[in-house]
């Protein structure tokens, strides 16, 4: 398996300003060279780790999630790694470089890359790098939804490897998603899957949609149709889309392409309910 790991850097004077970074009303791209070390950010309670927030909610645009790609140092990680007061968030994990220790509900996994994690709201978790390597995973985190009456979701690890990709109706293989759980358990409030598609493979109309999306290019590149813009991606690069916002695909090689794909599913719009 094939995946982007950013590496940071500084800009030097002798660089372009004009990139492919853009921010709209309805979506955003941040092409790979915006991850550089002046814009990594720190968290407490971590050691020896540095991270880009490639998302977080925004009134009025996409509210539901947050995605950042963690690069931890050997020795580094932490034993608390949720926010303080954020007890009640679920989370996936998806490793991309490097091996970290992730222990849950006591529970201990070696997770190396294509590793995937669902870490539930209900479930205690630990991470740290025991390696002589530096490690790199992307983090998704959403408050889980509860519903009375329905159990929430079990944690699980896994690996990308074991899940098979499941073609997309009259493709022939052209387009396929590796889901991590059924689409038809309501427990789950959101979805992490990977989209591939061959060369060629195309997402033949523009999906218009409730779901939020934030859109991950591990491999390869593509012309991505963004509510009414072509814009060409490449591994590393990050979009993010509101609800509603129009997408298409061409992919057109020479090789896979490939990306995570996150999006809230299975609950109500919450609606603003008086006077």
């Amino acid at each position: 398996m094939s995946y982007w790991v950013p590496r940071g850097g500084l800009p030097t004077q002798t660089e372009l300003t004009t990139d492919r970074a853009v921010f709209t009303d309805a979506y955003a791209v941040l092409p790979r060279g915006t991850m550089r070390d002046i814009v990594a950010s720190r968290l407490p309670l971590w050691d020896r780790t540095r991270l880009w927030v490639l998302a977080r909610p925004l009134t009025g645009f996409a509210e539901t999630f947050a995605w950042y790609v963690v690069e931890v140092a050997p020795g580094g990680g932490s034993e608390q790694p949720r926010p303080v007061g954020q007890e009640a968030e679920e989370a996936v994990l998806f490793v991309v470089d490097g091996t970290v220790s992730l222990e849950v509900d006591g529970i201990a996994h070696r997770v190396g890359a294509g590793g995937y994690a669902y870490l539930s709201a209900q479930s205690h978790w630990v991470l740290r790098n025991r390696g002589d390597a530096t490690a790199t995973f992307h983090w998704i985190r959403k408050a889980y939804e509860r519903v009375e009456g329905v159990d929430a979701p079990a944690s699980f690890v896994t690996h990308e490897a074991d899940v098979a990709i499941q073609p997309m109706p009259d493709t022939r293989g052209a387009w396929g998603t590796q889901r991590f759980v059924d689409p038809d358990d309501v427990r789950h409030d959101m979805h992490v899957n990977i989209v591939t598609f061959e060369p060629g493979g195309t997402i033949p109309f523009p999906e218009t949609h409730v779901m939020e999306h934030g859109l991950y290019v591990l491999e390869g590149k593509a012309v991505y149709l963004l509510n009414q813009d072509w814009v060409e991606v490449q591994a590393g690069d990050f979009m993010w889309l509101r609800a509603f916002c129009p997408q298409a695909c061409y992919a057109g090689g020479p090789g896979r392409f490939r990306y995570l794909l996150y999006k809230d599913v299975n609950r109500h719009p919450r609606l603003r309910l008086g006077s």
